[in-house]
């Protein structure tokens, strides 16, 4: 980001004055202003900047978090899904021995 003002250019600029300009005095009380802003902007952007890099040291350092592990099947489970299959699959032959 390229700024073509600082607060010093905003001070020292001189304006060429004209049969009918501005008041000298009203320019530089409103340049004052706008001196004040630029050094206010200037001071948030350091500060959200030194935030976002703090941030970003902070995602980076992190540990990536990953889905939660499936349940792993017991035993118990596993006997039980093979009894109801061979239920399934064999049906009344298995009644019969």
């Amino acid at each position: 980001m390229e700024l073509k003002l600082d607060s010093k250019k905003i001070l020292e600029k001189e304006f060429k004055s004209g049969m009918r300009g501005y008041k000298q005095e009203d320019v530089d009380l409103f340049l004052d202003d706008v001196i004040q802003d630029y050094e206010t902007f200037k001071k948030e952007i350091a500060r959200l900047q030194a935030e976002n890099d703090k941030l970003k040291a902070a995602a980076s350092a992190a540990p990536q978090r990953t889905a939660a592990p499936t349940p792993q099947p017991t035993n118990f489970d596993i006997l039980q899904r093979i009894s109801n299959l061979e239920r399934h699959v064999f049906g009344s032959k298995l009644s019969e021995d």
